[in-house]
C-alpha cells in the first residue's frame, strides 16, 4: 500500500509543478506520466483524469487556507498576526498560483469543483470579516461594519485575480516570481492604510516597506 500512495503523491506533486510553470491548460496527463517516467496506464491507475488531480491539489489549497484564516483563540490581534495573514496568503498563493492564473477555465469545466469553490470562497470571505473586526477590536483598524465588508470583498478580488492580472502585462506570463505575488499583498495592504490607528500606524508602515515591490517590477 505504501508504495502506491509515494506514487500518488509523487503525480500530485509533479503535477502541480507543471500546472504553475505552463499552466493547467497546456498540460496534459500523458505530459505528466512523461515527466515522471512513467506510462499514462500507470497514471490512471491511480487518477481517473486530470480533473481528479486538479481536486486534490484544490483540496490541499482549501485546507492550507482554512487551517490560517481565522482569527486567534483566547488573545487579541496584533499587527504581527497582520504579517502573518499577509505571508501564509502569500505563501499559499504562489504554491498554488495556476489555482489563480486558471480559475475560471477550471471552475467552467468542473461543476463539483465550482460548487466547492463557491462555499470554499464564502469561508473566505467569513473569515477575513472575522479577522478585519478582530483588528478593530484590538485598536489596529478603525472601520464600520460597511467599510469591513466592502475591505474584505476589495480584498478577495485583488488576491484572485492578481495571478491573472500579471499575466495580462507581462511580455512573458510565464516567469511570475515570488516578488510579484508579494506586489499583490502590498497592495491589499495599501487597502487598509486609511483605517490603520495612529498608535498601530508606525508598525503598520513599517510592514508596507516590507512587502513593497517597485511598479516598474510589474512590467
Amino acid at each position: 500500500m505504501a508504495p502506491k500512495n509515494k506514487t500518488r503523491d509523487r503525480i500530485v506533486e509533479a503535477s502541480l509543478e507543471l500546472f504553475n510553470a505552463q499552466g493547467e491548460r497546456s498540460v496534459t496527463t500523458n505530459h505528466i506520466a512523461a515527466h515522471l517516467g512513467m506510462s499514462p496506464g500507470n497514471l490512471y491507475y491511480h487518477f481517473r483524469n486530470k480533473q481528479v488531480i486538479i481536486a486534490e491539489l484544490f483540496a490541499e489549497y482549501e485546507s492550507r487556507v482554512d487551517a490560517f484564516l481565522r482569527p486567534p483563540e483566547g488573545r487579541a490581534l496584533t499587527v504581527a498576526d497582520k504579517t502573518f495573514y499577509l505571508e501564509a496568503l502569500l505563501a499559499a498563493m504562489w504554491h498554488y498560483r495556476f489555482l489563480h492564473r486558471d480559475l475560471e477555465h477550471l471552475l467552467e469545466t468542473d461543476s463539483e469543483l465550482a460548487e466547492r469553490y463557491r462555499a470554499f470562497a464564502h469561508r473566505c470571505l467569513q473569515g477575513a470579516s472575522n479577522i478585519y473586526q478582530g483588528f478593530v477590536d484590538a485598536g489596529i483598524l478603525i472601520m464600520s461594519p460597511a467599510q469591513i465588508e466592502a475591505l474584505t470583498l476589495n480584498s478577495w478580488i485583488i488576491l484572485t485575480s492578481w495571478v491573472r492580472f500579471l499575466c495580462t502585462v507581462r511580455s512573458n506570463p510565464g516567469d511570475l516570481s515570488e516578488e510579484l505575488m508579494r506586489r499583490g499583498i502590498y497592495q491589499v495592504l495599501a487597502l487598509e492604510g486609511g483605517y490603520a490607528t495612529e498608535v498601530a500606524r508606525p508598525e503598520v508602515e513599517a510592514l508596507y516597506q516590507r512587502l513593497h515591490v517597485p511598479l516598474e517590477r510589474i512590467f
